[in-house]
C-alpha cells in the first residue's frame, strides 16, 4: 500500500474518536484505519492515562487523515478549512446539514460552516467556482453579490444571479 505524501492531522482535546465517527458516517468511501493509544511513556508531557486514545487514522472518501487527542492547548480556527466539492444541491444540502449539526451558526456564511468540534468546512458546488471564474465580470459579480446573502449555497439562486434574472 502506497502511503499518501501529505496527511492532514486534526488536533482535538479528547474528542478524536467522536469526530472521526461523525466524519466517516457522513462521507462515502470512508473508514477508520487504526486507533493508537497512549501508554505510560511520556505521561509528564501528554497527561493522558494509559489506554486513552492517542490517534485515529482514518479516511474520508479515500483521503487519509489523522485525528490526535493532544489536549486543550490548540483550537481550530478558520485559517484552515476543508472544501467539500459538490455536484448537486442534494449533495450541498446533505453535507451542510450533517456537518453543521451542533456547530457554530454564527460562523455560517458563503458556504462556510463550523462543525461541533470547531473544524471549518466549505460546502462548495462545482458550478459556483465556474461562475465566479467567468471572464464576464458582470456575471461573476452578480454571483458574488448573491453568495454574500447566503449561508448554505442555493445553486438555483446562483444560476439566476449569473443569468441576470434575480
Amino acid at each position: 500500500m502506497e502511503v499518501q505524501k501529505i496527511t492532514p492531522c486534526l488536533w482535538f482535546d479528547d474528542q478524536a474518536e467522536e469526530a472521526v465517527a461523525l466524519y466517516t458516517g457522513i462521507f462515502p468511501n470512508s473508514k477508520i484505519v487504526n486507533v493508537a493509544r497512549y501508554g505510560e511513556a511520556g505521561y509528564e508531557h501528554h497527561r493522558k492515562p494509559a489506554g486513552t486514545v492517542m490517534t485515529v487514522a482514518f479516511e474520508l472518501d479515500g483521503q487519509a487523515f489523522t485525528a490526535l487527542n493532544g489536549g486543550p492547548m490548540f483550537k481550530f480556527n478558520e485559517a484552515i478549512s476543508f472544501q467539500v466539492n459538490c455536484e448537486t444541491q442534494t449533495e450541498v444540502d446533505h453535507y451542510w446539514g450533517e456537518l453543521s449539526k451542533g456547530g457554530d451558526e454564527k460562523a455560517q456564511m458563503c458556504s462556510w460552516l463550523k462543525d461541533k468540534f470547531g473544524v471549518s468546512w466549505q460546502i462548495v458546488p462545482r458550478v459556483l467556482i465556474e461562475m465566479i471564474n467567468d471572464p464576464d465580470m458582470e456575471k461573476s459579480q452578480r454571483v458574488m453579490q448573491a453568495i454574500l446573502q447566503m449561508k448554505k449555497i442555493d445553486i438555483e439562486k446562483l444560476r439566476r444571479a449569473y443569468a441576470g434574472s434575480v
